[in-house]
C-alpha cells in the first residue's frame, strides 16, 4: 500500500497528493542546497483531521512537517529535513473565527494570511501589530509562533505578544486549548457565547503551554487556531525620521524614547535597508540609496480615542526635544517623502514578492542582543563582507527593539542575484562565516533555523537537555518535524 493509500485509508475523506510537481513546492529549494521533497501532502481542514494524521504518523513512524501558507518559505522550518516526510498543509484553514472590538481580540485559523486579516480587522476599525513589511500571503499564526519582531515595542507586553491562546494537537496526539481558553468547554463558540474571549495566554494551571510552541518550528505539535490581541486604528498619526552618521547615535536616542514609551512604531535601519523597502526595483533602490542618510530611525506617534490630537502634539514635541539632546536630525520628511506615506509602504503587506528579493534572492542573519553590542555586529558584518567578496554597501541592517526595549532584534539581509553563481557563492560564504563569528560575539539565536541551531544549542548543554526532555514529553515518537532545533 502506498503512503497516499495508507493516509486515505486511515483518515477517510481527506485531500492527499503525491504528485511530484506538488511535492516539489514543499522541498525547501531556497535553503542553500537543502532540498528534500516530502512523500505526500495532506490538506488539513480541522483539528480532528490533524489529530487523526498525528495518530497515523505515530503508528507508522512517519515524520510530519506542518505548513500554514502557500507563500514562499525561505527559512527551512516549513520544509522537510529528513526523507519520507508528510506535509500537513493547513493553508486551507481560512476562517477568521471571531473579531471582538470591545476586547480588541481576534481568533484566526492557521491558514489566515496577513492580507486577509488586515482587511477583516479594518472593517472593525482595528489592526494587528505587524512585522516589518510582512508578505500578504504569510500565515499570521506561523508569524506569531515564530516570534517575529513587531514594529511597536512600547506596546509589546511580552516576547510572544500579540499571541494569546491556541488550539494544539501535540505530537503524542493529545488535543487541547491553552491559556484562558483551557478553562473550557473545548468549543470556541460556546466560550464566546458565554463572553469568554481568549484574552489571557497564561496557563492552564501554573504552566504556560503556548510558550512551548513559540519558536519550536513545528517540532511540538500542530496549531490550528490562535487568539491575538489587536489595536484600534489611529485617528491621528505623525511619523518622524531621526538621522545620523552612525547607528550608535540613533540607538541612544531610541533608548530614550523607549524609556518614556512615547512612540508607537520605532526601529532603526541603514540606508540600504530603507532603499530596499521603498524602491520599486533595482534601479530605484540604487537611486534612493544615494539620496538617503546613512542611518535612519523611524518614529511613529499615534492618537486614538482619547484626545488624539493633543496626545500626538505633546509626544511629538517631547521626542523632538530628545532628538535635539542627542544631536540627531529630526524631521517629518525623508528624501522628499512624507513620514506617514513611508510608514504606510513599510506596513503594507506585499502582494507578490518579498521586498528582500528585488535583486533576485536574499538571505538573512538575525538574532537578539543588547543595545551596546550592536556596533560590534555591524563592524563584524562589514569585515566579513570584505573577506567574502560580498559588497558591504549591499548589506541591509535592521535593528528592532523588542518587549519595551528589554532586548534588540538585529538583522542583516543579504540581497543577491541568484542567477549569478559568483554572487550566490559569496552570499553563502558571508552567511556561514558571519553566523559563526556573530555567535562568538554572543549573538543569541532565539529562532535557531538551520545552522544557527547547532551554534546556539552547543553553548548551553543544560538548556539543550531540557529541550530534549520537553520534546520527549510532547512528541515521544519524534515524528514532529525531525531535524529542526537539534545538534
Amino acid at each position: 500500500m502506498s503512503i497516499k493509500e495508507s493516509l486515505i485509508s486511515a483518515l477517510g475523506n481527506i485531500k492527499v497528493s503525491d504528485d511530484p510537481d506538488v511535492l516539489e513546492q514543499y522541498s525547501g529549494k531556497r535553503n542553500f542546497g537543502v532540498h528534500i521533497p516530502p512523500v505526500a501532502v495532506v490538506q488539513i481542514e480541522n483539528a480532528e483531521q490533524a489529530q487523526a494524521l498525528i495518530k497515523w504518523a505515530n503508528e507508522t513512524k512517519t515524520p510530519i512537517t506542518p505548513v500554514s501558507s502557500k507563500d514562499v518559505h525561505v527559512r527551512g522550518s516549513s520544509s522537510p529535513s529528513v526523507a519520507g516526510s508528510v506535509i500537513a498543509d493547513l493553508s486551507g484553514m481560512k476562517k477568521i473565527i471571531s473579531v471582538n472590538r470591545q476586547h480588541r481580540m481576534a481568533v484566526v485559523e492557521a491558514g489566515v494570511t496577513y492580507g486577509e486579516l488586515s482587511e477583516a480587522l479594518a472593517k472593525e476599525g482595528m489592526s494587528v501589530s505587524m512585522p516589518l513589511k510582512a508578505r500578504a500571503g504569510k500565515s499570521v499564526v506561523t508569524s506569531l509562533l515564530d516570534i517575529e519582531p513587531r514594529m511597536n515595542p512600547a506596546h509589546q507586553w511580552s516576547f510572544n505578544d500579540p499571541l494569546r491562546c491556541v488550539e494544539v494537537v501535540w505530537g503524542d496526539g493529545n488535543h487541547m486549548f491553552t491559556g484562558e481558553a483551557a478553562g473550557g468547554p473545548l468549543d470556541l463558540e460556546k466560550q464566546q457565547n458565554a463572553e469568554k474571549w481568549q484574552v489571557s495566554g497564561a496557563g492552564p494551571w501554573m504552566f504556560d503551554f503556548y510558550r512551548v510552541l513559540t519558536g519550536s518550528q513545528g517540532t511540538m505539535g500542530i496549531v490550528t487556531w490562535a487568539a491575538l490581541k489587536c489595536q484600534v486604528i489611529a485617528s491621528v498619526r505623525k511619523v518622524f525620521f531621526a538621522t545620523a552618521d552612525t547607528q550608535g547615535e540613533l540607538e541612544e536616542f531610541v533608548a530614550s524614547v523607549l524609556l518614556y514609551r512615547f512612540a508607537d512604531e520605532l526601529f532603526i535601519m541603514n540606508n540600504t535597508q530603507a532603499a530596499m523597502l521603498l524602491g520599486k526595483d533595482a534601479a530605484e533602490v540604487k537611486k534612493l540609496k544615494s539620496e538617503l542618510p546613512k542611518w535612519i530611525a523611524l518614529v511613529g506617534v499615534c492618537g486614538r480615542d482619547m484626545l488624539p490630537e493633543k496626545r500626538v502634539e505633546v509626544r511629538s514635541k517631547d521626542i523632538g526635544k530628545m532628538a535635539k539632546e542627542h544631536g540627531v536630525k529630526f524631521a517629518e520628511e525623508l528624501a522628499g517623502m512624507n513620514g506617514v506615506s513611508v510608514l504606510d509602504k513599510i506596513q503594507a503587506a506585499d502582494e507578490k514578492h518579498s521586498w528582500k528579493d528585488k535583486m533576485g534572492s536574499s538571505r538573512d542573519i538575525f538574532f537578539l542582543t543588547t543595545i551596546g553590542k550592536i556596533p560590534e555586529f555591524v563592524e563584524c558584518a562589514e569585515k566579513i563582507a570584505a573577506e567574502t567578496g560580498f559588497a558591504k554597501d549591499d548589506v541591509c541592517v535592521y535593528v528592532q527593539p523588542m518587549h519595551m526595549g528589554t532586548s534588540w532584534h538585529c538583522e542583516f539581509t543579504l540581497p543577491f542575484d541568484s542567477s549569478c553563481p559568483v554572487q550566490t557563492e559569496n552570499a553563502l560564504r558571508f552567511y556561514e562565516k558571519a553566523s559563526k563569528e556573530m555567535a562568538k560575539l554572543d549573538a543569541y539565536y532565539s529562532r535557531p533555523y538551520g545552522l544557527w541551531s547547532e551554534l546556539q544549542l552547543s553553548k548551553d548543554a543544560q538548556s539543550y537537555e531540557v529541550l530534549k526532555k520537553l520534546r520527549s514529553i510532547f512528541d515521544p515518537s519524534g515524528i514532529m518535524n525531525p531535524g529542526k532545533i537539534t545538534l
